[in-house]
């Protein structure tokens, strides 16, 4: 009865439950005549080469502007308005009331074209200029007519000259820009800095219909990202996206958002908190992988087919130095093969209870 049971279990331990799938099982396809993948061993040697093929799942790398240092002073734009304080000491002035030696010509919009009206000079173009240098023009061309006239110019941002916090700050907003040389993180902490329940949070930047991004670790650590803002500017603050998934013999089964801007494919298997050690195959780390149909390549500096199983032998030093090199792609599936063994102690397990369960039986 005993030898039976014995029998049944051995014959059963190819199917015994198992929460991942066997190296074999996944890569069994390979070896057939038309295989719809192809499996990369990595290793130290074909590193440079593998690093070397096209980005999948993002572009790669985040952009990010340049910044040049500009004037102290902000510069008038279209869109701006212009207050003008004109002073004239002169009896029966041709601009001020009889009674008083000024005149305000307040709220005068700068137009599309850069220019606003001043009585007795027509339209002067100031679009381009710091508010000093508006302010000497103008006097400099009321001289003529009013040669003792002083001019106090105050400029109000407009929306050319104000930049938007549209999100993931605690107080969205239009802000104006004080100077040329407001900063982004001046404008972040303006608006109350990052929201602190983004995971991860990733800075956006929208300019002249271009888009920039830089994860907030990085542009609060280096003093070089710190870039000038410019008028029209929009800053949307918001979690990064990027994702792996951890399937298999690990500490987890679930999507894993990036940490950072690269994670290694050691450093994912740490993140999902390692290979379980009664059940993983440290010889089958896979990571799966989808290229685009236009980045296959025959020549080698790509796949060779769209779809690829990149494996890992991480019990010798070759297998973990490659592991350490190799970059995960957002999308990438990163799993844990089960060993064999598995499968054996499990028999071993189930026999050592059938055989005491045989001793008690005889014992009554």
């Amino acid at each position: 009865m005993i030898q039976a049971g014995v029998t049944c279990l051995l014959l059963a331990a190819c199917t015994l439950p198992r929460g991942a799938a066997l190296t074999g099982e996944v890569l069994r396809e390979q070896d057939s005549s038309t295989p719809t993948f192809q499996v990369m061993p990595v290793t130290r040697a074909n590193l440079p080469q593998i690093s070397q093929w096209p980005v999948t799942g993002w572009s790669g790398s985040y952009r990010w502007p340049e910044g040049t240092r500009g004037p102290d002073s902000p510069l008038v734009r279209a869109g701006d308005r212009i207050d003008l304080v004109i002073w004239d000491s002169q009896e029966n002035s041709l601009l001020t009331p009889v009674m008083d030696k000024k005149v305000a010509l307040t709220g005068l919009t700068v137009s599309p074209g850069g220019t606003i009206f001043v009585p007795y000079l027509d339209e002067i173009q100031i679009a381009g200029q710091t508010p000093e240098d508006a302010r000497r023009q103008i006097q400099a061309a009321l001289e003529p007519i009013v040669p003792s006239a002083q001019v106090q110019v105050s400029l109000v941002a407009g929306r050319q000259s104000s930049v938007d916090l549209v999100a993931g700050v605690a107080r969205p907003g239009t802000y104006p820009l004080p100077d040329r040389n407001h900063t982004i993180l001046s404008m972040l902490a303006t608006g109350g800095g990052i929201a602190l329940n983004l995971r991860n949070p990733l800075v956006r930047l929208i300019r002249e219909g271009g888009t920039y991004e830089m994860r907030a670790e990085r542009l609060f650590s280096d003093a070089s990202r710190n870039i000038l803002l410019r008028g029209g500017d929009k800053i949307v603050v918001e979690e990064d996206s990027r994702y792996f998934t951890a399937l298999g013999a690990t500490g987890t089964e679930r999507l894993i958002y990036f940490q950072k801007e690269e994670i290694s494919a050691l450093e994912a298997i740490s993140i999902i908190g390692g290979l379980t050690d009664s059940r993983a195959n440290p010889k089958g780390v896979i990571v799966l992988r989808d290229y685009d149909a236009r980045q296959v390549r025959s020549e080698g500096r790509g796949p060779s087919m769209p779809q690829v199983v990149f494996t890992f032998d991480l019990t010798a030093a070759d297998g973990l130095f490659a592991a350490r090199g190799f970059r995960i792609n957002p999308k990438d599936t990163v799993l844990a093969t089960e060993s064999p063994v598995t499968g054996v102690q499990t028999v071993v397990g189930l026999l050592g209870s059938l055989v005491g369960l045989a001793g008690r039986v005889n014992t009554f």
